[in-house]
C-alpha cells in the first residue's frame, strides 16, 4: 500500500520530533511505500537537511511553518464573502462556551499554563496534571457535536476557498479575521476569559492561527498528491494531521493520528508568548488553548484510529473527545540490541552505586534526589550517586546543572582518607562519551540501581533503557512511569525525598531482590517496548484500516495494466453488511463503518441479517 506519512518539525530532517521512531518504521515496512510531507518548524532545522532516507520512500514534499510570505492573492467580492462567513463560524465556534479540554484550566486559574513558571511547577500542575481540574468546566467532556460540526464546516470551508482561489495568508491575518474574533469574543455565552481580549490580544491569536492554518493553502491535496495515497499517518496532532484531514475531505483518504507527546499539551505549556516573543495576556492564552483543542478534537473525530503511546496521553484524548473503541495503545518501539551485551551479562556493576541518567533540567527534580542521597549516605554511608547527563538547552539547563552541583558541594563535602589525601566527592556529574561513561549501556551498567526522580515525564524513555539493561529501578508516579513498570520496580511519590531514600535503601540491602526485579524488568522491555514490537503494531493497524475504509480507485503498474490485487476484496461486495448496518455506495463506507468489524462468511440475507432488524436487498445474497 501506498502511506502519506504526515509530520510536523521531525522526520525526515536530521533535527526534531518524532525522527527517530519514524525512521524505523518506515525502515521496518519495506514492502510498503511511503510519500512523506513534512512541515518544518525553522530555518535552522531546513538548513541542517535530511537523514539518508530507505528506497522505499518514494517522494518527499517540505513546506515552512515558520515563515509565510503574503502571497498576493487579491479576492474578489464573493470570495470575500465566503472567507468572511467560513471565518465568523470558525471564531464562533472558537469562542464558544463549551470550549474542550484545557480551555476551563485556563479561564479558571486565570492562566496558570501561562504563568506558571517551568514545567512542574505549582501553576502548571493545576492546567495540566490535573487536566482542568480549576474552573470545573472540563466536566462536560469534549465539545457538543453541533459546535464541533460547525468548527469542522469552517474549517473546510476556508480549505475549499483555498483550493478555488489561492492561498489564504492575507486573509488569515487581515482586518476582517481580527474583527470576526471580536465580535466572537463579544457574543453571549463567549469563554469568560475571552471576552476582555483587545487589539493587541486578537492580533496574536490571528498571527497564531494564521500560522497552525498555513497547511490550508498547500497544493497536497490533488489526485497526484495525498490524492493518490491509501492511507494518511499523522505523526502527531495539530498542524501535522491538518493535510490529513483535508485529504480526507477532498479524497476520503482515511485518516490514522499517531501521539507519542500529547501536541495540545505541548500548545498549551507553549501559549506563554506571542510569535515575537511578547507575554500573551490571558485572553489571548485563553483563545489559543480554545483553537488548539477545537482543532485536536477534530481530527480525533475524523481519524479511523488514534495510536497514543501511553496510557496518559490516551487520557489527553479521550477529554478531548477521543471515542474509545478508536483508541489503540501502541508503544513506542526502541532499540534492545545495543543494550543486550549489558541485560545479559552478570550483574558488574559497584552493590553501592545508584545511577540517573537523563537531560539535566528542573522537571528531572534533582534537587529532591540529592536530598534522598543524603538520608541514604545515613544508612548506607559508602553509596555513591553517579549523574549522566548534559544539560538541557538554553540558560535554564545550565543554571539548574550550576545549581545542583553546589548543592551537591555542600551537602557533601569532599571525604579524604587522610589530612594529605585528596578528597572525593559521593556525587559525580558526568556525560556519555567521557573516560568513564563512554557509552549509554555503561552508564546503566555502572549502578545496581537506577532511579528516575521526575516530577513531569511522559514517556519515560530512560526508564524502559534501564529495564533493558536488568537494572532494579525506582522511580516517581507521574507520567507513564507506573504503565511502564507494572510492577518489576519500585515507585515512590514525586518530591518525596525520604520515600525515594528507602525505596533505595530497601534494594541496595537486597541483592537477591535487585535481581528478580531486573529480569523482570528486562523481560516486560522485551515484549512490549522492541521497535519489533512497534513496527508489527502498524502493519497490523494499516491492514485494518484499509480493510474497512478502502479507496477505490484504478491502480496500474508500470505498464499501464491494472495491478489485480490493488484493491481489496471488501470494496467490490454490494449492498448491506450484516453486522454494522452500513451500505457501501461506489465503493465507500457509509457513516457507521468504522462501528465494528465486518461479520466474514455471513451471507447477505442470511437468519443473521433478518436478526439484525434491518431489511435485506434482493438479489445481495450471495458471497
Amino acid at each position: 500500500m501506498r502511506i502519506g506519512l504526515l509530520t510536523e518539525g521531525g522526520y525526515p530532517y536530521v533535527s526534531g520530533d518524532a525522527r527517530l521512531w519514524c525512521d524505523r518504521l518506515v525502515r521496518g515496512l519495506g514492502q510498503h511505500e511511503f510519500d512523506i510531507y513534512a512541515l518544518s518548524r525553522s530555518e535552522q532545522q531546513e538548513d541542517e537537511g535530511w537523514i539518508e532516507l530507505p528506497p522505499q520512500v518514494s517522494r518527499v514534499r517540505t513546506a515552512p511553518l515558520w515563515t509565510a510570505e503574503d502571497d498576493g492573492v487579491g479576492y474578489g467580492r464573493r470570495a470575500r464573502r465566503r472567507f468572511a462567513e467560513c471565518y465568523e463560524e470558525l471564531a464562533a465556534a472558537v469562542c464558544a462556551g463549551d470550549a474542550p479540554v484545557g480551555s476551563a484550566a485556563f479561564e479558571g486559574s486565570a492562566g496558570a499554563v501561562g504563568a506558571g513558571g517551568p514545567v512542574g511547577s505549582a501553576g502548571s500542575a493545576v492546567a495540566v496534571g490535573s487536566v482542568g481540574a480549576a474552573g470545573g468546566g472540563v466536566a462536560a467532556v469534549g465539545a457538543s457535536a453541533a459546535v464541533a460540526d460547525r468548527f469542522g464546516s469552517a474549517l473546510y470551508g476556508l480549505a475549499e476557498l483555498a483550493r478555488d482561489e489561492g492561498g489564504l495568508v492575507g486573509a488569515l491575518r487581515s482586518e476582517t479575521a481580527v474583527r470576526a474574533l471580536e465580535r466572537a469574543c463579544r457574543a453571549p455565552g463567549a469563554l469568560r476569559a475571552a471576552r476582555g481580549a483587545r487589539v493587541p490580544d486578537l492580533l496574536t491569536v490571528a498571527a497564531q492561527v494564521e500560522r497552525t492554518l498555513r497547511p490550508l493553502s498547500l497544493d497536497w491535496y490533488e489526485d497526484d498528491g495525498l490524492g493518490s495515497v491509501d492511507l494518511c499517518h499523522a505523526t502527531s496532532g495539530g498542524a501535522a494531521a491538518l493535510p490529513g484531514l483535508l485529504a480526507r475531505h477532498f479524497a476520503g483518504v482515511p485518516l490514522l493520528v499517531t501521539e507519542y507527546g500529547v501536541q495540545l499539551r505541548a500548545h498549551y505549556l507553549g501559549a506563554r508568548e506571542d510569535l515575537e516573543g511578547r507575554a500573551a495576556s490571558s485572553s489571548a492564552r485563553a483563545l489559543l488553548a480554545a483553537f488548539h483543542g477545537r482543532l485536536a478534537a477534530e481530527a480525533y473525530r475524523q481519524a479511523e484510529i488514534i495510536t497514543p503511546g501511553n496510557t496518559h496521553a490516551r487520557r489527553w484524548q479521550e477529554r478531548c473527545g477521543a471515542d474509545r473503541a478508536r483508541i489503540r495503545t501502541v508503544y513506542p518501539g526502541m532499540e534492545a540490541s545495543r543494550f543486550s551485551d549489558v541485560g545479559e551479562s552478570a550483574e558488574a556493576a559497584d552493590a553501592d552505586t545508584l545511577v540517573w541518567v537523563g537531560r539535566i533540567e528542573p522537571a528531572k527534580d534533582l534537587i529532591s534526589l540529592l536530598h534522598a542521597f543524603a538520608e541514604i549516605r545515613k544508612d548506607e554511608p559508602k553509596t555513591r550517586l553517579r549523574i549522566v547527563g548534559a544539560p538541557a538547552e538554553g540558560l535554564e539547563g545550565a543554571t539548574y546543572l550550576a545549581h545542583c552541583k553546589a548543592l551537591a558541594a555542600q551537602l557533601f563535602p569532599d571525604e579524604a582518607d587522610g589530612v594529605h589525601t585528596v578528597g572525593d566527592n559521593p556525587v559525580s556529574f558526568e556525560e556519555i562519551g567521557g573516560p568513564e561513561v563512554p557509552t549509554l549501556p555503561e552508564a546503566y551498567e555502572a549502578g545496581a540501581v537506577v532511579v528516575l526522580s521526575s516530577v513531569v515525564e511522559g514517556f519515560p524513555i530512560s526508564l524502559v533503557e534501564a529495564m533493558f539493561c536488568g537494572r532494579a529501578t525506582v522511580s516517581t508516579d507521574v507520567g507513564a512511569v507506573v504503565e511502564v513498570i507494572g510492577g518489576t520496580g519500585l515507585v515512590v511519590p514525586p518530591r518525596n525525598p525520604r520515600a525515594l531514600a528507602e525505596a533505595c535503601v530497601s534494594l541496595l540491602r537486597d541483592p537477591e531482590r535487585r535481581a528478580r526485579l531486573g529480569a523482570a524488568a528486562r523481560a516486560r522491555a522485551l515484549e512490549l517496548f522492541t521497535v519489533e514490537q512497534n513496527i508489527t503494531a502498524f502493519h497490523s493497524i494499516y491492514l485494518d484500516i484499509l480493510s474497512r475504509c478502502p479507496v477505490r480507485r484504478v491502480l496500474v503498474d508500470a505498464s499501464g495494466e491494472p495491478l489485480p490485487f490493488a484493491i481489496p476484496a471488501e470494496v467490490h461486495v454490494p449492498g448491506r453488511w450484516a453486522d454494522s448496518g452500513t451500505r457501501l455506495v461506489a465503493g465507500r463506507p457509509g457513516p457507521g463503518w468504522a462501528a465494528g468489524p465486518p461479520v466474514r462468511g455471513v451471507p447477505l440475507g442470511s437468519a443473521s441479517g433478518a436478526a439484525s432488524g434491518e431489511p435485506v436487498p434482493a438479489g445481495e445474497g450471495a458471497w
